[in-house]
């Protein structure tokens, strides 16, 4: 029987910078179709919930800028499932307005909240989990976040080391670590302690809300002010008011790290956050040469392990190249080795200072 008390809340206002010059301010990652099957990444992770959460109680947060894209892609929603932040203001904030928002229309709502670009390809599975933790979290005052088991050293992921067990596969956290070192991530790797911090949380709204009142007074101080104008015309106001004011500051920071009762679900459910031209050509189909073709046309001489992404009709010639990235997006043309994406947010910056916002 489906629970009327579970909500989802999507969050959708990131720029996805790392994947420029395809993830435009304009047009995010998160709106754009990657896979070549008619659905983009916000998109695909509203299909993957509407099993485990009624479809009227999911919830979009994102900046007002991408309030068409959001409508043009998401048409069934309604405007109370859109929720537009005026300014950026990292993740705490999001979750505490869409918090106080849900708290609104249902206090014994419990709710997941999960960012809008991950790639999950074994659903079911992520199906099941997710069915776990919505058990755990509606029986327990516990903040709960889905650990994914590791598969390599990688440096460009937040850890969790695990503590002792609650129940299956849940287990009590003992310490968060921002992205390490690969000499620390070869460590945690092979310790089989810590788990990858996919960003994904389950709580109910009461426990999320005290949790905030208690770390982060600041921002509940804010949204306190406004607390008989959520679920009314006026709150739309209200968050115009006063949203800009709030501290920039991440969920992880604001609580997580510091709260008595943080849990995390250990799970394996072929999880990426795509959070880089690498990731989407590691979860992509490659040829004979491991080069992987964007929905592009290309003519590969001598040439392996490439990512092709290049927008429109052209055709890409290529002879002796190997490990590179080349997107094209009409008006501006990315060629950078693999091994190199990190930069790829300095060359944004570095854009912008040259040329301002023409081609960002």
């Amino acid at each position: 029987m489906e629970n009327k008390h579970r909500f989802c809340v999507i969050m959708c206002g990131g720029i996805g910078s790392r994947f420029w010059p395809y993830s435009r301010s304009a047009k995010p990652k998160q709106f754009i179709d990657f896979f070549g099957t008619g659905r983009s990444l916000l998109q695909m992770s509203y299909d993957r919930i509407l099993p485990l959460v009624p479809k009227e109680n999911v919830i979009i947060v994102t900046n007002e800028q991408y309030a068409p894209l959001v409508k043009e892609q998401l048409p069934e929603l309604n405007d109370n499932q859109i929720l537009l932040e005026p300014a950026r203001r990292n993740t705490a904030p999001c979750i505490a307005w869409a918090a106080y928002h849900i708290n609104a229309i249902d206090p014994q709502a419990s709710m997941i909240v999960t960012p809008s670009d991950h790639l999950i390809t074994r659903e079911r599975e992520f199906e099941k989990a997710i069915e776990a933790g919505f058990d755990f979290v509606e029986s327990h005052d516990a903040l709960l976040t889905l650990g994914i088991k590791p598969s390599r050293p990688e440096t460009g992921y937040g850890y969790i080391q695990v503590g002792n067990p609650e129940s299956e596969n849940i287990l009590k956290v003992k310490t968060f670590t921002e992205k390490p070192d690969l000499q620390l991530a070869k460590v945690f790797f092979e310790s089989g302690e810590f788990f990858w911090n996919s960003g994904i949380f389950l709580w109910s709204v009461e426990s999320i809300l005290n949790a905030l009142h208690s770390y982060a007074p600041d921002l509940t101080n804010t949204f306190a002010k406004g607390i008989d104008t959520f679920g009314t015309p006026a709150e739309r106001e209200f968050i115009d008011r006063e949203f800009p004011g709030c501290v920039n500051i991440s969920i992880d920071y604001a609580v997580m790290e510091r709260a008595a009762n943080v849990y995390v679900e250990c799970v394996n459910f072929g999880w990426n956050d795509l959070g880089t031209w690498s990731a989407l050509y590691d979860n992509s189909p490659k040829n004979a040469e491991a080069n992987v073709t964007q929905n592009c046309r290309v003519l590969a001489y001598e040439s392996k392990g490439n990512m092709f992404a290049v927008s429109g009709d052209k055709l890409v010639v290529v002879k002796g190249l190997n490990d590179y990235i080349i997107a094209d997006a009409g008006d501006v043309l990315l060629v950078c080795p693999k091994a190199d994406e990190q930069h790829i947010k300095q060359y944004v910056n570095d854009v912008k200072i040259t040329y301002g916002d023409k081609f960002l």
